[in-house]
């Protein structure tokens, strides 16, 4: 796990390189345990400050435990799908610097209703709260195992391309099952049966998208889909509340 939390989250781990990073990426649900935990104490805080003065400090500790780096795959892809023309066209786009109305979109677009929906499930419970943020970061993390599992890279420079071929051999299986159950654990009763599809239908329509619009996936659209997919998860579980 090592080589994983130095390559997707801020700890003060030795550093890491891709190829090693995608050597235990069969791995990668267990990330999101730890890039919830700063969020699951300020959750905690939901006891004696405002629910949504808590859930929107936890869903930043969260995004910035992980770096941002998924974000800035939001921003990206928004722009990206903002442009009309070839999937190289589009590509080109997902590798520029600047940030377009596209991505500002996208950026509030995902944010906004997981803020809104952690910030009703702390409103009823701060500890709902705390395991629903855990359930929607486990069940991103999931969501980019299951986008890198199934899909295939656009650029064969892409950041993505380890990942993939790590998970084309011996852990397939294992990471596949592990992406599917790591959730499980964190669901809450109300929302399990729903929520426990997200990361799996989230993937697929991602993979389904990546194909159509960029001839396949990149770094850009496995971090946007591990955002879309927290969001899902949380709106899902508060609205089964």
């Amino acid at each position: 796990m090592r080589d994983l939390l130095s390559f997707f989250t801020v700890l003060p781990v030795r550093g890491t390189s891709l190829q090693q990073a995608a050597r235990e990426v069969h791995l990668l649900p267990l990330v999101g345990i730890v890039t919830a935990l700063p969020g699951v104490i300020l959750l905690l805080s939901g006891y004696f400050v405002p629910a949504g003065v808590a859930a929107t400090l936890a869903l930043g500790a969260a995004l910035v435990a992980a770096g941002m780096h998924h974000s800035d795959g939001i921003l990206d892809v928004g722009d990206a799908l903002m442009v009309r023309g070839t999937p190289e066209r589009r590509r080109e786009v997902l590798k520029d610097t600047r940030v377009g109305i596209g991505g500002i979109g996208a950026l509030f677009l995902v944010y906004a209703p997981a803020a809104a929906a952690l910030a009703a499930l702390c409103a009823v419970s701060p500890v709902q709260a705390a395991l629903g943020l855990l359930a929607g970061e486990v069940s991103a993390r999931s969501a980019m195992l299951l986008t890198l599992a199934f899909g295939e890279p656009a650029d064969p420079g892409s950041s993505s391309v380890p990942f993939v071929l790590a998970l084309s051999g011996p852990h397939r299986i294992a990471g596949i099952t592990l992406a599917l159950l790591a959730p499980l654990p964190f669901m809450l009763p109300g929302g399990m049966p729903l929520a426990l599809f997200a990361p799996p239908l989230v993937a697929l329509i991602s993979v389904r998208v990546a194909d159509e619009t960029f001839d396949g996936i990149g770094g850009d659209v496995v971090g946007a889909t591990a955002e879309v997919c927290r969001t899902v998860v949380l709106v899902t579980l508060s609205a089964m509340m």
